[in-house]
């Protein structure tokens, strides 16, 4: 598996995007800074979008790739159904932008919605996918995302503390996570539903009690604002813990 960080950070600018990870060229997991990293053509070869929940920052390029490629055939977006009616209600509306799940044919749309159900196995596009629930401000899951090979990552989406019941399940080469905020503003962390990294150790503390192991750690949804501290104080974690963990970057690569 071939995994690209597309966007990594909870802020755009001219040098941060939004998050978004690209596996193979062609699945997605979420759809923040979807369009903005890829070229049109790329975006062509995409096959499925996986979101793991509605607010703004990792839905908003949905509806730009259903207009950038409405005639070059389906791509389908899964997500709990109460995402996509998000998406349906606020988006792809109608208003804001043209009803994608209906155009150019309802028998052939730019984007097909696909609902699923957390903790029921799926493949989509020949990869074995679990979406699992995570705790956040509002109903989020995360993503184990295997090849046929059984080599996966898993991606929790936006989550704070209290990640034991997906560990129990999940055993990837690779975690995608979230540190949204430094210590410093831990408080604000917990109200809202993220990481720091203290938060982040304690839950990797308790995937090593459970797993016997620790996987890659890969860190994205970054705030622009506080990263130089959460790279300092994520730097001593993973030697406190002797862990490989990195902050994602856009345009970084990674071999699974």
């Amino acid at each position: 598996m071939e995994i690209e960080i597309l966007g990594a950070h909870n802020a755009e600018s001219r040098d941060t995007r939004l998050v978004c990870i690209l596996i193979d060229g062609v699945l997605v997991l979420d759809a923040g800074g979807l369009t903005s990293g890829l070229s049109l053509s790329a975006q062509q070869t995409l096959k499925a979008i996986l979101l793991s929940h509605h607010h703004y920052d990792h839905v908003r390029d949905v509806a730009m790739l259903g207009l950038n490629t409405m005639e070059m055939g389906t791509i389908e977006v899964w997500a709990p159904g109460e995402v996509l009616q998000v998406l349906v209600s606020h988006f792809m509306d109608g208003v804001v932008y043209p009803r994608l799940a209906e155009r150019p044919t309802p028998e052939r749309p730019s984007l097909r919605l696909c609902p699923l159900e957390p903790l029921e196995p799926l493949t989509i596009q020949g990869y074995r996918v679990l979406a699992m629930p995570v705790k956040h401000a509002v109903p989020t899951v995360g993503y184990l995302v295997a090849s046929a090979e059984g080599r996966g990552l898993f991606y929790t989406g936006d989550t704070g503390p209290g990640l034991a019941e997906c560990w129990q399940q999940v055993s990837p080469e690779v975690l995608i996570t979230e540190v949204t905020l430094s210590d410093r503003f831990e408080r604000a962390a917990l109200t809202t539903g993220h990481l720091t990294p203290r938060l982040l150790k304690g839950e990797l503390v308790e995937f090593r009690k459970l797993r016997g192991y620790l996987p890659r750690v890969i860190l994205v949804h970054m705030s622009p604002y506080v990263e130089a501290e959460i790279g300092e104080e994520v730097g001593r974690v993973a030697g406190e813990l002797g862990a490989d963990i990195a902050l994602g970057h856009e345009g970084m690569r990674v071999t699974i």
